[in-house]
């Protein structure tokens, strides 16, 4: 019988996009993308992980773009933070139909729907064993979530981000765009910065430069790549 290899993160933070969730167009809330996502996030934890995720919101809203139509940036950006509250609660209930005890925390106090953000209670949560959901971004406008992910990750103590993507792992290009753009099987927090990659924006990658948070961009869209990445296989690619 062949031994299941063990575990080489302890505790993860997974940072899903919204359009992830989206599914195939991106927009709104795909339910075979988003339970596809809670069966590998079930793996994952049946595995003696601790997971915490953090959710984008732009499957349904963003709010720079919106503010380039003319909403006021900091009221656009608030409405993109309950969007990922929206997409929290959906992953919590996909999570939790397969049996996977989950607790949604948000930066935005709405105690009908989610816990507020406690550090101490989200690790607590962890060590029983619950999938943490964070929403509500950092609860201040002008912040991504990729800086949520990254400031989440410091305060858990998370040994490693995973950046969920559309695509195999960090280009030299657009992959979509350029046939011959060059994936990127490791590389460094300042080269990312310096060569303006868009993994993250440059606030989450200083944030895991400063700390010696590993991170790495995968394909969601590949079934079981979540527990490969966790498993110790070179998947997507690797910046540190």
């Amino acid at each position: 019988m062949k031994e299941t290899p063990k575990p080489k993160y302890g505790r993860i933070l997974l940072k899903l996009s919204g359009e992830a969730i989206g599914g195939e167009s991106g927009v709104g809330i795909s339910p075979e993308a988003i339970q596809d996502m809670a069966q590998q996030i079930r793996e994952v934890r049946d595995l003696g992980v601790q997971v915490v995720v953090v959710v984008g919101g732009g499957n349904i809203f963003r709010g720079l773009p919106g503010s380039e139509r003319g909403i006021e940036r900091a009221t656009g950006d608030y409405m993109g933070m309950l969007a990922t509250v929206i997409n929290a609660l959906a992953l919590q209930d996909a999570l939790e139909k397969l049996g996977v005890a989950t607790r949604v925390q948000s930066a935005i106090t709405m105690a009908q729907v989610a816990e507020a953000f406690i550090r101490r209670r989200a690790v607590r949560h962890l060590e029983k064993g619950r999938v943490v959901i964070f929403g509500g971004g950092t609860g201040n406008p002008y912040f991504s979530t990729d800086t949520t992910a990254a400031l989440r990750a410091m305060e858990i103590k998370a040994d490693v981000i995973l950046k969920a993507t559309k695509v195999d792992g960090i280009y030299d290009a657009d992959p979509v765009k350029v046939s011959t753009a060059k994936m990127y099987s490791e590389i460094s927090y300042i080269d990312v910065l310096t060569q303006g990659l868009g993994v993250m924006d440059s606030t989450a990658i200083s944030l895991c430069k400063d700390n010696r948070v590993p991170i790495i961009v995968f394909n969601i869209r590949t079934r079981g790549n979540i527990r490969r990445v966790i498993e110790g296989e070179k998947i997507g690619s690797l910046v540190y």
